[in-house]
């Protein structure tokens, strides 16, 4: 897969397995690839590995891109078992005869590499010179792996400068792409279990994303790696940088107005119309006053009245179902727009249901309550100061 230029921004994860286990990690790589990550690194760090690698790669979904640390050895076994990529990392494999060794042999074989940089594990004289992990720091170790490469011919490089600190990650990122021509691949290290993890990646990546600074990128989370897939993939159609593959199910966080128990009928409408695996935008609203309004972009949704919902494609109102059959209402119709399409659902909508739905709004409105801030008596002292 392409990384960099017009490329889409792709996503990227790590197996957990043992590589020399090659059932186990060949079924990981393909829960990866079905959770939406475009690229798949694997560790290889002993003979075992490599030779795994050599069954797995021609089996794979997706590339493979072989986790380099200490030993030059598994680099070029890497090599010759195939593989689509190398990640080095500068602060482990620092000889450089070794590392100009592997360049070359990956520019003979038309191989990609990473500089792989990360905060935990510089060069103790690049640490030293720079007074710690800085962003500066960062990219001088990524700029002298690079020279390193350029003095044997090689230029099919991706660079990362990744930190466990958002904030040094951010800033070390915006100097890369200052200083280098390369594609970068983007990531906040160590960023721990969930939900801490995912709010710290988003938090360094998104920003970044935002400010068109990124071409691949990899939540690094203490989680079964498909989270990462999935959070990676969600990320990119959430910041519309990639086609939505599967369901985008937004929802009222719930209010006062709201009928039904909002949180209740979104989880359960998110875990039956995920087993779906639509490309579509569905939303649960709690309040049938605002919500077809307000979600009026979704492909779908439903809106909670008195004891029933109002079912609505792109805010048109198509029917009016029980409030226990919603859910069941809205895995149907995402069915029928699947195999219909939307203009056929709207030709096929009740149409008596838009002037059911209004007399359900009406009731809303005219609910006045009990006036327990007692506005009437606060109106008219109003009025008397205003006038007098």
């Amino acid at each position: 897969m392409k990384v960099g230029g017009d490329a889409p921004i792709s996503v990227q994860s790590m197996t957990t397995t043992k590589t020399a286990n090659v059932d186990a990690t060949l079924e990981q790589i393909y829960a990866l690839a079905a959770a939406g990550a475009d690229i798949v690194r694997c560790t290889c760090n002993e003979q075992a590995a490599a030779e795994g690698l050599a069954q797995i790669v021609p089996r794979s979904p997706v590339p493979i891109v072989a986790d380099i640390h200490f030993h030059v050895e598994m680099a070029l076994a890497a090599l010759e078992a195939g593989v689509h990529g190398l990640r080095l990392n500068p602060g482990n494999l620092r000889k450089p005869e070794e590392i100009k060794l592997v360049a070359s042999e990956a520019r003979d074989r038309g191989v990609p590499i990473r500089i792989g940089v990360n905060a935990g594990s510089l060069h103790p004289d690049i640490y030293e010179r720079f007074g710690g992990a800085t962003p500066e720091a960062l990219v001088e170790s990524a700029r002298i792996e690079l020279a390193y490469f350029e003095e044997v011919g090689f230029s099919d490089v991706k660079i990362s400068v990744k930190a466990s600190s958002v904030a040094t990650m951010i800033a070390a990122y915006r100097l890369a792409s200052e200083t280098f021509e390369h594609p970068l691949h983007l990531g906040v290290t160590e960023a721990g279990p969930l939900p801490g993890g995912l709010l710290k990646g988003t938090a360094g990546i998104a920003t970044l994303l935002a400010e068109g600074i990124g071409d691949t990128l990899r939540y690094s989370l203490t989680a079964d790696p498909v989270e990462e897939a999935r959070a990676g993939r969600q990320l990119l159609e959430a910041l519309g940088l990639r086609e939505r593959k599967g369901l985008d199910l937004i929802a009222c966080p719930s209010c006062g107005r709201a009928e039904v128990d909002v949180i209740k009928v979104a989880n359960e409408a998110q875990a039956a119309l995920a087993e779906l695996k639509l490309p579509i935008q569905v939303a649960v609203m709690g309040c049938v006053v605002n919500g077809p309004g307000e979600a009026r972009h979704a492909d779908l949704g439903i809106a909670a009245g008195k004891k029933r919902g109002h079912l609505f494609i792109q805010g048109q109102i198509i029917r009016v179902v029980p409030e226990d059959e919603m859910v069941a209402a809205l895995v149907e119709e995402a069915k029928k727009i699947a195999a219909e399409g939307v203009a056929a659902r709207l030709a096929a909508r009740d149409l008596g249901a838009e002037a059911e739905a209004a007399a359900d709004r009406a009731l809303l409105l005219d609910a006045k309550g009990t006036d327990v801030n007692h506005a009437a008596a606060r109106i008219e002292q109003i009025r008397h100061r205003t006038q007098s």
